[in-house]
């Protein structure tokens, strides 16, 4: 197991997210409040934060254990930055395009995107990784991290669901392919059990 640094700022003022939310209504379906949006720094000019140095996570280019976790991290803080800026581009270029929850994640960014929506500021803070051997994909990366509390506007409406710092359980299952990992599949579960 490679434990990464404690914690990891992916962001400036504004911030990224784990997964689209859907909801519509006065809370997010998970009980928490959500704001009409009003007034709030979600719905504004993508924001200037530069992206996530891949220097920043040594070795990814390295068809390794090790290599194959910093590149799910790696991908992870692409994610959320492009959360934050809207910009999916990046993300693109490390996932399969068989990848539904990849595609999910750039399609919902594109479309907050096209709104001027963004999430709030957000740090992910590493808990820890590991890889599994996998009979379909060279490796199976699992990466566990806290996102802080930030905003996720809602595609489609005025509603912002304010979300808790919350801890997930994610994985992916990863080829090393022209030099470089791509994830396959992705799976991000927020973990119901409290914080630590």
């Amino acid at each position: 197991m490679t434990t990464p640094p404690p914690s990891v700022s992916v962001g400036g003022s504004d911030g990224g997210g784990d997964a689209p939310s859907d909801d519509g209504g006065s809370t997010d379906g998970d009980g928490n409040d959500a704001s009409d949006g009003g007034g709030g720094d979600s719905t504004a000019a993508a924001p200037d934060i530069p992206a996530p140095d891949p220097a920043d996570y040594p070795g990814m280019d390295q068809n390794t254990p090790e290599g194959a976790e910093q590149a799910f991290r790696y991908y992870v803080a692409v994610m959320i930055w492009g959360y934050q800026t809207g910009d999916s581009g990046p993300l693109s270029d490390l996932h399969d395009s068989e990848c539904q929850t990849c595609t999910l994640n750039a399609e919902t960014i594109q479309g907050l995107n096209a709104e001027n929506k963004y999430w709030s500021s957000v740090d992910v803070e590493d808990i820890g990784t590991s890889t599994f051997d996998s009979e379909s994909f060279d490796i199976e990366v699992g990466y566990t991290f806290y996102l802080s509390a930030h905003d996720e506007p809602t595609p489609g409406s005025d509603k912002v669901a304010q979300k808790p710092r919350t801890k997930f359980i994610s994985a992916a299952a990863m080829s090393f392919d022209d030099g470089q990992w791509v994830v396959e599949s992705a799976r991000f579960t927020p973990d119901e059990a409290p914080n630590d």
